[in-house]
């Protein structure tokens, strides 16, 4: 039973670093993009573009860890093995 809890935990550490990592990473983005604007009025057509596909794929890595922390939970391959030792 200690494996199916330390796969909880490490869903849970996964996806709490993948949430900060993209946080981050969309802060700095909005906050680079806002002062180009600022500094360039006229561009704001192209900056407020290149930063919302940039955010785009931030997202997409948030999803990735998802993702993972899901097949960690619910998909995991060693779970028959795992079980299969408790047994004996």
């Amino acid at each position: 039973m200690e494996f199916f809890a330390w796969c909880m935990v490490a869903a849970g550490i996964g996806m709490g670093l993948g949430s900060f990592g993209t946080g981050i990473g969309q802060g700095l983005a909005i906050k680079s993009a806002v002062e180009g604007v600022a500094r360039n009025p006229g561009a704001s057509g192209k900056i407020l573009t290149t930063m919302m596909i940039g955010l785009a794929m931030i997202e997409s890595l948030a999803i990735y860890v998802f993702v993972v922390a899901m097949i960690i939970l619910f998909a995991n391959p060693f779970t028959e093995e795992v079980v299969k030792l408790l047994a004996k």
